[in-house]
């Protein structure tokens, strides 16, 4: 016989996750992450959110989506740094992982199993449309994954690639809309062959 105890005890232990919000650029990555970091503060949460010190895009010191909006985030150098900013905190924000060192997993595992809930967004894939970063093994060892898309700049479809307009092969170039669009699988295939 099975008996179900109706004391709290259970429900009191922080239970750790990562969730890997991907895409391509203008894809709403950085929108989702600060939609579920504001609903964790609302919640009465201790959140803390960490973006690449490199991307000074919009702000040195917050996270910022490609429709203004913002949430208040520390910038740091490496993925080891993240750890000396996260205790007695319930939630993680990570945004631009893509741009981190692959020691960024094992952030993200220590932290879960520690009982922090961790959310990363980034991009997983370059302007070659190869993976990029840590992002497809933080994708294998999240709880969660969700891949969210733009619409493609040539034929409304649904975007999954990010073209580079700009003559550049450094994998790293920070940009915007002068610098990339979204693509569908077909249109990124027909102007990554024009260009060759």
């Amino acid at each position: 016989m099975m008996v179900y105890s109706e004391a709290p005890t259970q429900e009191t232990f922080r239970r750790g996750r990562i969730e890997v919000i991907c895409g391509s650029m203008f894809s709403g990555k950085t929108e989702e992450l600060i939609r579920r970091l504001r609903r964790a503060k609302f919640a009465r949460q201790r959140v803390e959110i960490f973006k690449p010190a490199i991307d000074t895009r919009y702000s040195e010191e917050h996270v910022v989506s490609h429709d203004s909006h913002a949430i208040a985030s520390t910038p740091v150098d490496t993925s080891g740094s993240i750890l000396l900013f996260t205790s007695e905190i319930d939630v993680v924000g990570i945004d631009e992982a893509q741009f981190f060192d692959n020691g960024l997993v094992e952030v993200c595992n220590r932290l879960a199993d520690d009982g922090v809930r961790v959310i990363v967004a980034g991009l997983d894939m370059d302007f070659r449309g190869r993976p990029f970063g840590p992002m497809p093994a933080l994708c294998a060892v999240a709880d969660e994954v969700t891949k969210v898309h733009a619409i493609c700049v040539k034929c409304g479809q649904l975007a999954s690639f990010s073209h580079r307009t700009v003559k550049n092969d450094k994998q790293v170039l920070l940009g915007e809309t002068a610098e990339y669009e979204p693509l569908c699988r077909t249109c990124y295939r027909k102007a990554t062959e024009e260009e060759q």
